[in-house]
């Protein structure tokens, strides 16, 4: 693609912008992510241009083959040394960033060859008269080179660049544990194609005589063919990421509706609970005159035994009415009986845990499907119930509680989930919500994906943020009914 020192300058920095990007785009740099850049860029730019000095001039295919070696080599050098991460992430974005680059690089170089032809143009023309020649055709000529060498780079830099970010949106679970099948899942297209484009620069150019000469020379189809190629190799080793991501969301979903479908069997014990406490309630209704003519002849005995009865009857009758004591009523059954069950599980674990729950209204046109109440209200709850419950253990005089409330304006619906708590938090730069600090991060730390996924069908977004101790979860959706699989994609 360029033959001259500055033109393997300008690449080298281009690639090591886009490099600084699609790493520190997954991984923590260890300096200031400014410096971490700069020494990033500066040493993939020294190493590339004595790469291509030092391998330029040497048609042996088997140097060639070391050349992509090293710089596969630098490229996790680069990634282990500057940037804090899991192995596996820096093996994989090693083996995406050299498959694209060199996807990119031979495209760039067959839209270079495609140019060439420009110059046939400009020959027949002067040929024809159509065009002056002498130093008119010199100066043209000087025009167009540098007009398909400012073209080539531009395509090149927007190609690597545009590829890198789509990988990076795509990868949006930067927080999940990649096992050993799943990284040789992910990389195995991207080391295909880094396989086929050296194929591909091994019998593109020959030289013969000190003449180089291009397959695209003999076969001009090549010219169409070759492109196609890429651009297949290119979307597969784009879109399995994407392919991967979704198989993370599925499993994450279908393990968030084997709990739900738990956490339903339990509300439903409560609802029988709520059932019976109305019952309950219907039955003082109806038996409150006995009640009352019962405290009244009591009251009018007169006597220390009277009195002992009348203590021991209204003692009675209060932890009667404590049964019955609705403490939860939001105006939604599936909300009542969840609150009911994760209230009893949450003092069993911080016994002078205060939850509020006054404030949680829900409108009686609520379009949103209880299923999709119950696993925002599940997930925040256990995320809260778990932060009080490790506040309570290292500081045991720490106050704990948990607030509920909840809003209409105009369609949309809110609902804020505040609790303390020891105000540490485990996040990366790279990762939207706070990182579960639990060892099995697979089975745990899934709480805010499924908050996010669940209002998403709703057209809505999830936000979380700290005052000192106080953590604020905030969810925003519109009061429709519910449409797609919660990936927030149409």
């Amino acid at each position: 693609m360029y033959n001259l020192p500055w033109e393997s300058v300008v690449v080298a920095v281009l690639q090591g912008c886009c490099l600084h990007y699609f790493y520190h785009s997954f991984l923590e740099p260890r300096l200031r992510a400014r410096g971490a850049g700069c020494l990033v860029i500066i040493l993939w730019a020294v190493c590339k241009v004595v790469f291509d000095l030092g391998f330029q001039t040497m048609e042996n295919s088997m140097l060639k083959i070391g050349k992509l070696i090293l710089m596969y080599a630098l490229l996790l050098f680069l990634a282990l040394a500057f940037y804090k991460g899991k192995r596996k992430i820096a093996v994989f974005l090693s083996v995406e960033f050299l498959a694209v680059n060199e996807i990119a690089l031979l495209l760039a170089y067959t839209l270079q060859q495609a140019g060439s032809y420009l110059f046939v143009l400009w020959d027949w023309c002067i040929g024809q008269g159509y065009l002056p020649g002498g130093e008119a055709a010199i100066a043209a000529t000087r025009r167009t080179v540098f007009a398909m060498k400012l073209i080539t780079y531009t395509f090149f830099a927007v190609l690597l660049y545009a590829s890198l970010r789509k990988i990076v949106r795509s990868y949006q679970e930067k927080e999940y544990s990649i096992r050993k099948e799943e990284l040789v899942f992910l990389i195995l297209p991207g080391a295909a194609a880094v396989c086929i484009c050296e194929l591909l620069n091994i019998i593109i150019l020959t030289v013969k005589d000190n003449v180089p000469s291009t397959l695209y020379d003999k076969y001009p189809v090549l010219l169409l063919l070759v492109p196609v190629i890429l651009v297949l190799l290119l979307l597969l080793t784009v879109y399995t990421v994407k392919i991967f991501q979704d198989m993370i969301r599925l499993g994450r979903e279908k393990s968030s509706r084997i709990r739900m479908e738990q956490q339903l069997v339990g509300m439903q014990e409560h609802m029988e609970e709520l059932g019976q406490i109305h019952s309950g309630i219907r039955g003082i209704r109806h038996d409150m005159k006995n009640i009352l003519s019962v405290i009244a002849g009591l009251a009018t005995g007169g006597g220390e035994t009277e009195d002992g009865a009348l203590s021991s009857y209204l003692a009675e009758l209060e932890r009667t009415m404590d049964k019955l004591e609705l403490r939860f009523q939001t105006g939604n059954t599936v909300a009542d009986a969840l609150l009911h069950m994760k209230y009893h599980e949450a003092v069993r674990a911080v016994p002078d845990l205060r939850m509020d729950a006054e404030a949680l209204v829900f409108p009686a046109a609520l379009l949103i499907q209880g299923y999709d109440i119950g696993i925002i209200l599940g997930n925040a709850l256990d995320n809260a119930i778990e932060a009080c419950r490790k506040l309570k253990e290292k500081e045991p005089a720490a106050d704990t509680y948990l607030r509920l409330e909840s809003f209409q304006r105009g369609n949309m619906f809110f609902l804020e989930i505040e609790n303390s708590f020891d105000g540490t938090l485990l996040q990366s730069p790279q990762a939207e919500f706070p990182a579960t600090d639990k060892e099995d991060k697979e089975a745990h730390g899934m709480g805010f994906a499924n908050i996010k996924n669940a209002a998403k069908k709703y057209h809505g977004a999830v936000e979380w943020a700290v005052s000192g101790k106080v953590f604020t979860v905030s969810v925003m959706m519109k009061n429709e009914k519910g449409g797609g699989n919660g990936s927030g994609e149409e």
